[in-house]
């Protein structure tokens, strides 16, 4: 018979593919002897298996839970149901990947209108009745679909009328009459009685915990972790125990590091007399963790020494739920940490120093996605700041953007382009998405440990929480910070770091990068196998890309060296040109400009290679666009006062534009088609490398240039080119006195040139897959059209897994990459392999470069960091 239930005894660490993360970390716990109050869980397997049986439970699942939970009665000694001394419990979900917020939890299930009687008698009246409402109000938002706002609602309302402003501050005959409204409140909203069979209550629970699996913010999160949706979420079931007990009585969430630096040293906070939702609901600003040292000295030093055995036996930061009733101390959940890139590296690095681990269990312990987050900017010191506000800094980093109210709202004013931030009393996890499109969040309740919080560090946002002064009124969308009012739509600017909020758009610089990032890429270093080179076109990217540590240039783009103000009417006048003479003139004062900008780049790279892609796109690029021109020459013509050599010059620009406009530009009249048709470009900017090269050679560098002819797809087009480069090498030569050393390869991006790539290697000294438009020519996909119409659904409705412009198709695209290198390898076996489109800074995409033994990726400077790590992770997992 299939175990669809386990008891935490039975369970261990490594169960968590069938129990779940927190299920396998409550199970070790118990097993370990630490104080975790007992339970069950119930498995992964039963949660799928309960959506392939039309979300239901079997019987057997049935019999299993009802099975654990005698066992469970037995140990606790308590009932369930038992109207004089009830065994009350909690149902929260676990998923295999950590899901913070995404899915729902239940507590107190087991209270009815005769339990909570008992209750009260055994214990405080307060307690009892407060623990009730806490029950009806969650229950009935998860599991009956009315939104928890309506209970709030009535609890403002009662506040109110008490004129008190904590939930602490109202007594047992208050909270008994709100667990009648509530009642009512359900009754109303579903026209059925509230559940009150507490085995009946425990079973929908367990099913709606199940169907959270598949709620809205759980597929979303799920979509932005690359979770799979196959996985399900285990059901853990666990008695109860209560920090609403009194002022003896609390609870609190801790990392025994600091999530956002990675520092050494206990983070985290609680609340006296509270229920765990309460300090990651952001309901009431809880306490730091130093201050539980304070008021229950005993229990905190208690608290420190299980957090740092928690953490040697699973040697890895943890993320520690407690409770503390009536003066003991219990351990309700433990896992890893979710932490900021910047501490994820520090603490990777810290626990090698510590002995905890290997460098190689560093390497593998740090996402090379998070990377990006510790190359994002910062405040400039030296701007001037007109700090409004301050609260708790959540989530390092710096933002600016526009005043939005809600998720909704955020959301669109960033799919049109603005840079927006977020502003709410509190975030849920219904805001993921708006937090997504967001440069930065603040909210003005919570703690370090809310839901905005913990989202925000996991996506590298900027966050601010528990900034109490923003007085924050959503029906008038507006906020107030002292006596200045800002509206929305208003520019705003934050610091995630201090906490800061500041009036306008605030300057930010490039952060710094700290011993431990170093460090970390220094082992990477030593362990990948990939050479790692970045896109760079100008000197300035180069040595930017040298400093992360990029071993050369894998693409420079010259196009984009034509594409500045000064630099586009010479283009334009070349392009535009009746005769050779007149093209030529125009290419030789290009052709400084060009030389000026490789000798700066040849100096930031010396002793490194740099590839130079010649002339890639189609000329018309660098005219200007024929709509708007068609409607410049209708307007001209139209007009009495228009200068006939206007409308002349203009009409021949409309002609010779209309001339070289094509119907599929991608495919047309560029790359080496338009350096064959058009040779003296090439040859331009082939003696531009050269001059630049003998420039900067004799200014001490060590150049070793790279001639790339882009678009090649017959051997003869390469054949040809190839041809050319060589006889103004040789006319360079002999004009600067010196023998200047390069190569001669190709950029492989159309399906004909993989599949002839044993021709096309015995005229090219490397290949350089051009992914971006082998992914176009590939799958027939124009990516400006595909992105902006139809491939988001391929990838929601998994016709594709990923998106393939930003994850190589491995059995499309990578096949033809794998064909194109053990071809061309088998005609040239010194043959250079890489790829230089923007999957080259992309982690997966990287692993499959590792496997098919290419020489080297090269992508963006700032995901150099990113590539060296990702290079190092691909020997590691292979091994």
């Amino acid at each position: 018979m299939k175990q669809w239930v386990y008891l935490f005894e039975e369970g261990q660490a490594d169960m968590k593919d069938i129990l779940g993360g927190k299920g396998a970390n409550l199970a070790e716990m118990t097993s370990i002897d630490l104080p975790v109050p007992p339970g069950f869980t119930i498995t992964t397997e039963a949660c799928m298996q309960f959506f392939a049986q039309g979300e239901q439970l079997s019987k057997e699942m049935e019999t299993q839970i009802e099975q654990a939970l005698e066992k469970l009665e037995q140990k606790i000694g308590k009932r369930f149901a038992d109207p004089t001394d009830p065994l009350l419990v909690s149902v929260r979900s676990g998923s295999v990947f950590s899901m913070p917020g995404m899915m729902d939890t239940i507590l107190n299930l087991g209270l009815n209108d005769e339990t909570v009687k008992g209750l009260a008698t055994l214990s405080d009246p307060r307690f009892a009745y407060d623990s009730y409402r806490r029950f009806i109000q969650m229950f009935s938002d998860v599991v009956l679909g009315v939104d928890h706002f309506y209970f709030e609602r009535l609890i403002t309302e009662r506040k109110q009328a008490q004129k008190v402003s904590q939930d602490t501050e109202l007594t047992a005959n208050d909270w008994q009459q709100l667990c009648e409204q509530f009642l009512a409140l359900v009754q109303k909203h579903t026209r059925k009685p509230f559940p009150q069979e507490p085995k009946e209550q425990l079973r929908l629970a367990i099913i709606a915990v199940f169907g959270s699996w598949n709620n809205d913010r759980a597929k979303i999160y799920r979509k932005i972790h690359q979770i799979p949706d196959h996985l399900g979420t285990a059901v853990n079931v666990q008695s109860m125990v209560f920090g609403n007990r009194g002022n003896d009585s609390g609870t609190g969430v801790a990392f025994t590091r600091n999530p956002s630096t990675g520092e050494n040293r206990l983070y985290g906070e609680f609340l006296l007399n509270a229920q765990g939702e309460d300090v990651v609901a952001g309901v009431r600003t809880p306490q730091p963790i130093d201050q539980l040292q304070l008021k229950m000295p005993e229990i905190y030093q208690q608290f420190v020494r299980l957090s740092q055995q928690l953490e040697a036996h699973y040697r890895e930061m943890q993320d520690i739920e407690f409770t503390v009733e009536r003066g003991k101390l219990y351990l309700l959940q433990t896992r890893a940490g979710k932490r900021t890139a910047q501490a994820a590296v520090k603490v990777a690095v810290d626990l090698v120093l510590e002995g905890l681990i290997s460098q190689e269990e560093a390497l593998l312990r740090v996402d090379p996605d998070q990377l990006q987050q510790i190359l994002h900017r910062r405040l400039d010191p030296n701007g001037e700041l007109d700090v409004i506000g301050k609260g708790l800094p959540a989530s390092p980093g710096a933002a600016s953007g526009r005043i939005v109210f809600d998720a909704d709202q955020a959301e669109e004013w960033a799919n049109r382009g603005e840079r927006v931030i977020l502003v709410r009393p509190e975030t849920t996890p219904e805001d993921i998405h708006g937090m997504l499109a967001a440069e930065g969040i603040i909210t003005s309740r919570g703690g370090m440990t809310s839901h905005a919080a913990v989202v925000a560090r996991g996506m590298g946002k900027a966050c601010i929480c528990g900034c109490e002064q923003a007085k924050i009124d959503l029906r008038r969308k507006e906020v107030e910070f002292g006596q200045r009012v800002l509206k929305e739509g208003d520019t705003i600017s934050i610091d995630g770091g201090s906490g800061r909020v500041i009036a306008g758009d605030v300057p930010l610089i490039d952060p710094e990068l700290t011993n431990e990032f170093q460090t970390l890429l220094k082992w990477a270093d030593q362990v990948r196998r990939l050479e790692v080179r970045a896109n760079a076109d100008n000197p300035e990217d180069a040595a930017k890309a040298r400093e992360y540590g990029a071993g050369g240039i894998g693409l420079c783009r010259t196009e984009h060296m034509f594409m500045s103000t000064e630099r586009v009417p010479i283009v334009q006048k070349m392009i535009l040109s009746e005769t050779q003479e007149e093209r030529n003139q125009a290419l030789q004062q290009l052709l400084p400009m060009q030389v000026e900008d490789f000798v700066g780049i040849f100096h930031a790279m010396t002793g490194l290679p740099v590839t130079i892609r010649l002339l890639d796109p189609p000329l018309h690029e660098f005219l200007p666009n024929l709509e708007d021109l068609l409607v410049e020459v209708t307007q001209l013509r139209a007009s009495a006062d228009a200068d006939p050599r206007q409308l002349i010059g203009k009409e021949a620009l409309l002609r010779k534009v209309r001339a070289l406009s094509e119907s599929n530009p991608m495919l047309g009249h560029r790359g080496c088609r338009l350096g064959l048709v058009s040779p003296e470009i090439y040859a331009m900017q082939t003696e531009a490398i050269l001059l630049a090269a003998a420039e900067a050679i004799r200014g001490g560098a060590d150049v070793k240039p790279e001639i790339m002819i882009p678009l090649v797809g017959h051997v003869n087009e390469l054949k040809e080119m190839r041809r050319l480069v060589e006889e103004v090498a040789k006319e360079t030569e002999a004009q600067t006195g010196l023998e200047i050393p390069f190569t001669i390869g190709t950029m492989i991006e159309v399906p004909r040139a993989a599949l002839t790539a044993s021709e096309i290697a015995e005229e090219a000294d490397f290949f350089s897959f051009g992914t971006n438009d082998l992914t176009q020519t590939t799958f027939g996909f124009s990516r400006d059209d595909a992105e902006g119409k139809f491939l988001h659904l391929y990838v929601e409705n998994k016709i594709l897994p990923n998106n393939p412009f930003v994850t190589l198709d491995p059995q499309g695209v990578g096949r033809l990459i794998r064909f194109g290198v053990e071809e061309g390898r088998k005609s040239k076996a010194t043959l250079k392999t890489g790829i230089c489109g923007e999957h080259g800074g992309e982690k997966h995409s990287i692993q499959f470069c590792h496997q098919s033994g290419l020489d080297y990726v090269s992508c963006s400077p700032y995901r150099v960091p990113l590539a060296r790590l990702a290079s190092a992770q691909a020997v590691l997992l292979d091994s």
